[in-house]
């Protein structure tokens, strides 16, 4: 790796390819292409566990002047399989800043590339679909790259959390406010840092499981609720999480987020599809049917729930896409179990959504005076 970069191309499986400059690790990196809309956080989006196996384009032109710290990840290190923008700032800029991005993803072994036109590159997907690609600095023979592009892994069909996953549970306290404590056993299939910050700040006591504990495991532990956190991937082909929310959403209140969100989507009895370029970004409009307020969220999913779950009249769909109207939230009419799909966590991204948290709390707490109502009884 090199400050101004070697020559770099990004070559995608239906034959298009871009020429660019590299920064970061030098090599190869295959995975699907797709865009973020966000104009800041480049940082919390190459931690975001959702991003495995995932090329991420920023859309905003210029990356990297406020370098990277050690608060603003949402992992331990990047999970982006590459990087593309459009400008590369060796130069980071900011009293917060630790490092520059292009050392931070050399160090981690990220292939970046700039340099490249990324306003036509997402017009492409938008236009033909998020589609498998290639970024090499080691080879400049483009069929040979859209070889390896075409021969790579798809994301239908494709279980990666099992590779983000924690191997082992671990807990994180509740913080200092809330009088009551919860117990929360939170289902790691890629959870963000963020989410575990605002659980423990709604009053909540963590314990995180690995994405294949089975519900009795987690019963075991006696929770107030259950958190189903975001992660990568084709959540058809998590089966066994699905068999423990199916087992867990008759038992405890269950909140579910992106990923989680499909999964309780498929232990109701619905399905999930791919989107054609998916969402992902810091502004999303999407309307709350309860309120009737629409609330600019963050998103990154790439897959999301079949809207004919709701011809099955216990389920209630709660928010929808201004976009493109797809799913983004439902409820159990009687059960006190929901989701959505976009992150009101956020990091990066607005807080119009935070109030979903207290309302986990809420049902948490209305299940224990039930339950305490009945001892009294």
């Amino acid at each position: 790796m090199t400050e101004s970069g070697v020559r770099a191309i990004l070559a995608l499986e239906d034959g298009t390819a871009f020429e660019g400059r590299s920064f970061g690790a030098t090599g190869e990196a295959l995975g699907e292409v797709v865009f973020n809309t966000s104009l800041t956080g480049y940082q919390e989006v190459l931690t975001d566990p959702s991003y495995a196996g995932q090329i991420v384009t920023m859309t905003y032109p210029h990356i990297g002047n406020y370098g990277v710290n050690w608060d603003d990840v949402e992992s331990t290190r990047p999970q982006a399989a590459g990087f593309v923008v459009r400008e590369i700032s060796t130069v980071a800029s900011s009293w917060r800043a630790s490092g520059e991005l292009h050392r931070y993803l050399a160090e981690a072994g990220v292939v970046g590339i700039s340099e490249i036109d990324t306003r036509a590159l997402t017009r492409h997907i938008r236009t033909h679909g998020a589609m498998r690609g290639i970024v090499s600095t080691s080879g400049d023979d483009v069929d040979a790259l859209v070889g390896r592009a075409r021969g790579s892994k798809s994301m239908i069909g494709a279980d990666l959390v099992r590779e983000v996953t924690c191997r082992e549970g671990y807990r994180v306290g509740a913080q200092s406010g809330p009088a009551t404590v919860f117990r929360v056993v939170a289902y790691d299939f890629g959870l963000k840092r963020n989410i575990i910050r605002m659980l423990a700040a709604s009053g909540c006591d963590v314990t995180v499981v690995p994405a294949t504990t089975p519900a009795a495991g987690a019963l075991a532990l006696d929770p107030d609720g259950v958190f189903l956190s975001n992660g990568p991937g084709d959540p058809e082909a998590c089966t066994y999480a699905v068999e423990a929310a199916r087992v867990l959403m008759r038992e405890r209140p269950t909140f579910g987020i992106c990923l989680g969100h499909q999964i309780l989507g498929l232990a109701a009895g619905g399905r999930t599809f791919k989107l054609k370029f998916g969402h992902r970004g810091g502004n999303h409009p999407v309307l709350n049917r309860a309120t009737g307020r629409v609330e600019i969220t963050a998103q990154n999913h790439g897959f999301a729930v079949d809207p004919a779950l709701f011809e099955d009249p216990q389920y209630v769909l709660t928010h929808e896409n201004l976009n493109d109207g797809t799913v983004e939230g439902f409820r159990h009419r009687d059960l006190p179990v929901f989701s959505v799909q976009f992150h009101p966590e956020a990091s990066p991204g607005p807080h119009d959504s935070h109030y979903l948290f207290r309302e986990f709390r809420d049902l948490m707490a209305a299940r224990r005076a039930r339950e305490s109502a009945v001892a009294g009884a």
